[in-house]
Formats: C-alpha cells, structure tokens, sequence
C-alpha cells in the first residue's frame, strides 16, 4: 500500500474501503497511502482522548487502531471531527492543505459507508467546511534563474549522469509534469521523434504532453546514451534509471535538484521539485502567453480553477503598468490650494465613504 502504513494496521472495514478505492475508484497507491495515515491519526486521536493519552507522547504513536471499526466509527460526531482539525492545527502545526487533506480522507470514508455501502444513515463531516488557504502565489524561478539552473547541469562535467539529469530538468522546466509523473515514463511513452510523450497523473489518468526543441534535444541525447555500451544489460523499462539501472525514485530525482539548485546559488530551501512545475506554468503563461484552458490540459488539472492561479502578474509588471499611466509623468502644483479653496472643493465624509465602498 504505502512505504509508511499497511493495511494491516486497520479493522476490516478499514481495509475494505481500502480495497474500493484501490479497484473500484482506481485511485492510485500513494493517494490510498495517504488517506490511511490521515485515518490512522484520527482514529489515534479519538482513542487517546477516552484513555487520557497525551497526543504529544510516544504512546500516542503506538496505539493500535486494528479494533476501531464500525461501531466506534458510529459513535463519532461532528465536534469530534471539529476537535480533531483544531488539534492538527494547533498542536501537530498543520497549515491549511494537510488539514484539508485530513478532512476529504475523512469525507471519502463517510461517504463510503453511507452512500455506498449504507452501514451508516448520517454522515456527520458532510457540513464540515473545508479550511480555507492562504492566499500565496507560487513560488517560482525566473527566466534567468532557470536558464543558471540548466547551465549548473551542463557545466559539471564529472558526473556521469549529467545527460540524465540534464533531460529531467528540461522537461520539469518546459511541460511542468509532476515528479511521480515524470518517474513514472517508460521508454514506450516517448514518441520515436520525441515530439510527444504520455504520463499518468493523479487517478491513473493518462495524458499526452507535446515536447518542444529542447525537450527533444535532450531526450534525444539520454537516449543515445541509453543505447551505448553502459546500459548494454540494462532490461528495465523506466525511461530514466538511477545508478543501480532500475527506475529512478523520486527522492533520487529530489535530491538532484536540490543539488544542481545549490549550484545555481538558488538557495535550495526556497524551491521543491514541485516549485519547477510553479516555473513551468508561469513562464508559459506570462511570457508564451498560453491560454489558460490550454494550460490546464498541459498540467493535467481536474478544475480550471486550479489554473487560474498562474494568471497572477508579478509585482514588476504591476510596476510597469503603473509607469505606463499617462498622469504618471504629471507634476505636482508648486503651491498648495488655499485652505478656504480645499474645504470647499473637499467631498463629504460620506460621499468618500460611500465611493470607497464601490
């Protein structure tokens, strides 16, 4: 199921709904994964607080949860769930998107045992509001900073997977594919005049991402590589391979960037894998000028609402439009107005009131 939890950790029922995420819904592993540890802390956090159990302690992270089924699942109630998102806030430090994921587990497991199985007949998350973000705009490299980025990859010259590595961050940084999307491509996907490859994203759905010139180039130039003597005995079929010849893992592909980023002297805390995604996105919308709905199907998002958050512009085009205004270049008066002219000609308080309501 996951590196982290096994479905052996859970009641029947647990593993049962597991088991319908995985074959009927056609969720992917990791997202299952994920679902259970949330529900694995929830369940933790409902029997430490009937056996007075510090959720701070080790003995927190022992309870065992094998016996939580549906009649302890029948006695939760609303302010539970409540209590419990309080408490991931406050004392586990979650920000806004591990509490949102805690609650869909949660809702996807009602939802589970009420409307599809109907063991419940209430669902006691269903009015629960989902924790709202933070409004923040991506973090993102800029042209220059990704342009140093790749040349960081090009100029070292001892590493023997320098090619490799060089055609990984290509593609993060021109078709922002997730990095479980990127380990995920075997040699099959990629079109035999690398114009096109296909990946799997979030619930197994597949979508083809159309390469440019440089995506090409550097495809085209790990291939060569793949084909020569050191990778003679090589029958794995990921498209990119760490130094054991099996698929690269995602720490792997993590740790490369991080690396190459220092190298740049972008400081590497303020960046992810993720983060190249961010610069994919920006760079095609505001400098390619990618329509949104186009940018949606490239980053394979469900909702364009998603999208929309790569329509912000940036403090420096804000500064531009400002400088633009044509009043910008007018000069103030060398004098003030008199004082009997400035009340006069002076808007009502409730006038500016009003005005600035609107």
């Amino acid at each position: 199921m996951s590196e982290l939890i096994s479905v052996g950790e859970f009641s029947s029922l647990i593993q049962e709904y597991a088991s319908y995420k995985l074959s009927i819904q056609g969720c992917s592993q990791k997202t299952v994964g994920e679902y259970l540890l949330d529900l694995r802390t929830f369940f933790r956090f409902l029997i430490a607080r009937k056996r007075d159990i510090d959720p701070q302690s080790e003995e927190f992270t022992r309870i065992d949860i094998r016996s939580f089924g549906l009649p302890e699942i029948k006695e939760i109630t609303t302010e539970d769930i409540y209590d419990f998102l309080f408490y991931t806030n406050r004392e586990r430090g979650n920000q806004w998107a591990a509490r949102s994921r805690k609650l869909s587990a949660i809702r996807s497991l009602y939802k589970y045992l009420v409307t599809r199985r109907h063991y419940l007949d209430r669902n006691p998350a269903v009015d629960i509001d989902t924790p709202k973000p933070k409004k923040t705009l991506p973090k993102v490299l800029t042209l220059e900073e990704s342009l140093r980025l790749l040349s960081a990859v090009e100029n070292d010259r001892e590493s023997p997977y320098r090619v490799r590595d060089f055609a990984i961050l290509t593609l993060f940084l021109n078709c922002g594919m997730r990095v479980s999307e990127l380990v995920g491509i075997n040699i099959a996907d990629v079109d035999s005049e690398f114009r096109s490859l296909r990946v799997t994203g979030k619930g197994n759905k597949e979508r083809i991402i159309y390469l440019n010139d440089a995506c090409a180039q550097a495809l085209s130039a790990y291939m060569a590589e793949r084909k020569g003597p050191r990778y003679a005995s090589v029958r794995d079929r990921a498209l990119f391979l760490s130094r054991l010849e099996q698929r690269i893992s995602v720490k792997t592909v993590q740790a490369m960037v991080y690396k190459y980023l220092e190298r740049a002297g972008l400081e590497a805390k303020h960046y992810s894998v993720h983060k190249l995604r961010h610069t994919a996105a920006t760079l095609m919308y505001q400098s390619g000028h990618v329509d949104v709905r186009v940018l949606k199907e490239i980053l394979g998002h469900e909702q364009l609402n998603t999208t929309q958050i790569y329509t912000h512009v940036d403090n420096r085009n804000m500064e531009q439009a400002m400088a633009q205004n044509p009043l910008a270049s007018h000069k103030p008066l060398s004098r003030k107005l008199p004082a009997e002219t400035e009340s006069e000609t002076a808007a009502p308080e409730t006038e500016i009131a009003e005005e600035s309501d609107a």
